[in-house]
């Protein structure tokens, strides 16, 4: 994964030229233009689950969308720094509560932004549309394809918008990508695609419990570490697949328009095996309609690859690099030109886009992305959570069409619940399309 400064430079040129003036950079200008949902007004909001991925929802909504009215979380701590988010976004401060339902029964909210532990997510997502809210429901969908099938069961019988929390799906570079190069055929056919999201730790955190007689108990959690750690464990988590894989999974079947027929995997506990039950090592294969495949490692030994999806098609290679990041390879040979500049690409190589095009925040799955039109000033950078935020509340509003609704969710989870599948019964494991 290694590339000169030289090659670096050339590759962002390469993916700049090729989507310079195109229709794919005139559609990132009416994106980051979009306005606020006017008809009806704000959306009222209210958030469950204030943990750092619902911190990073309720940090990006934009005031001329979303109104946010009440919070709530089983964990005061993170109620308390949920405040500290609406401080610094000049947010007026809004109820707390433990309770969801006393929540939707008291406070006056249109739309309930979901981001709890994934085992609950079709538990309040289904609890929120059945009392008529709108949902945005953090990714994966839930923990299993019957609970998946229910949410979206819970959508069609109350006519409310349900939104998957993919971040991808609203990344300008993304959407650049699919349209100006996977899309209109600069890769050519596409094999194979390889994706990686290496890390190096445990995934466990440390926190204090919010009071000396806290009870996690009350909530289905056994002890605090289970609350804190819910990641770590197969009652409540999926594991790497499910917080790490099935975001990439899910851009894979976006570029490629198709979802997995079939999985073969394997994994285990190699490098933690105390105090965690889900694997910190997972190698799998995805086969695609076609004879496309796509392969994905997820460790937790070494870093040094960080994460990226690589597309490597008959005419070229692009590589999206931690969502904030791309290079488009020429491949060599008999191939048709592309009318791109050229540079040898060896085993591994690593995207890296202008600084125009990224975007840094604590979030990894955050990162701001914005592409200048050919000859215009730099965009200014916005969150691609920030777009989905809007976007949500267009859905509400003015009927704006989501980009990753419950039948695309639905694909990348089961993708990535049969992985485990697969890994667990050291089987090939068919996938159902539908």
């Amino acid at each position: 994964m290694n590339l000169t400064p030289e090659q670096i430079e050339l590759g962002r040129r390469n993916f700049l030229k090729v989507l310079a003036g195109t229709p794919a950079v005139a559609a990132l200008g009416a994106a980051a233009a979009l306005r606020g949902p006017a008809p009806g007004g704000r959306v009222r909001l209210a958030f469950i689950g204030l943990g750092s991925q619902g911190r990073a929802q309720l940090t990006n909504v934009d005031p001329d969308y979303g109104d946010v009215r009440a919070i709530c979380d089983i964990n005061p701590a993170q109620l308390k720094l949920a405040d500290g988010v609406l401080a610094r976004n000049s947010m007026p401060p809004v109820r707390h509560y433990a309770d969801w339902r006393e929540m939707l029964q008291k406070e006056d909210v249109e739309a309930v932004i979901v981001a709890p532990p994934l085992w609950s997510h079709a538990e309040l997502a289904i609890g929120c549309l059945d009392a008529g809210k709108h949902v945005l429901c953090e990714k994966m969908m839930a923990w299993d394809v019957e609970s998946c099938e229910r949410m979206r069961a819970a959508a069609l019988r109350n006519d409310r918008v349900l939104e998957i929390g993919y971040q991808r799906n609203h990344n300008p570079m993304y959407q650049a990508a699919h349209e100006g190069i996977v899309k209109a055929g600069v890769l050519g056919d596409i094999y194979h695609v390889r994706l990686a999201w290496h890390r190096n730790g445990s995934w466990r955190r440390k926190a204090e419990l919010p009071s000396p007689d806290y009870d996690p108990s009350a909530f289905g959690y056994p002890t605090f570490d289970h609350l804190i750690n819910w990641r770590l464990y197969w009652k409540y988590s999926q594991g790497l697949m499910a917080e790490l894989g099935s975001h990439q999974v899910n851009a894979v079947n976006w570029f490629l328009g198709s979802a997995p027929e079939a999985v073969i995997a394997s994994g285990g506990l190699y490098r933690f095996p105390e105090n965690r039950e889900v694997f910190d090592h997972v190698f799998v294969n995805f086969e695609y309609p076609g004879g496309r495949t796509a392969s994905f490692s997820s460790i937790e030994s070494n870093a040094f690859d960080e994460y990226y999806e690589m597309y490597m098609g008959t005419k070229g290679t692009l590589i999206m690099l931690a969502e904030r990041e791309a290079l488009l390879f020429q491949e060599g040979g008999g191939g048709r030109q592309t009318g791109i500049e050229v540079t040898p690409a060896g085993p591994g190589a690593v995207a890296q886009s202008s600084e125009t095009m990224a975007g840094n925040t604590n979030q990894a799955t955050n990162r701001a992305e914005t592409l200048p039109a050919a000859g215009a000033a730099p965009a200014a950078r916005s969150s691609a959570t920030r777009l989905q935020m809007r976007r949500f509340c267009s859905a509400i509003r003015v009927g704006t069409p989501l980009l990753c609704g419950p039948d695309k969710a639905m694909a990348s989870a089961r993708a990535c619940i049969g992985a485990n599948e697969a890994i667990k019964t050291r089987a090939r494991v068919i996938l159902r399309t539908t």
